[in-house]
């Protein structure tokens, strides 16, 4: 017995928040979400998620779970 199972998936996506996110590439954050904070620099931007760089550690955090982000340069 064969299963035809479609998943789709659905993400919100704020371009205000990506273009603004985009032109802090490079800055060192404060990245606020709603488990933790983080501190790093800010390497990429896609349309669910950042990547943020914190010593040789990479972290993606999805934008949905931010709730701020605060420049420290």
């Amino acid at each position: 017995m064969q299963r035809n199972v479609n998943t789709q998936y659905q993400t919100l996506v704020d371009p205000f928040v990506i273009e603004t996110l985009q032109t802090v590439i490079g800055k060192h954050l404060v990245v606020e979400t709603t488990r933790d904070s983080v501190r790093g620099v800010l390497k990429d931007v896609k349309p669910d998620h950042i990547m943020l760089m914190a010593g040789n550690t990479p972290f993606f955090i999805r934008i949905q779970q931010i709730v701020t982000i605060m420049p420290i340069d």
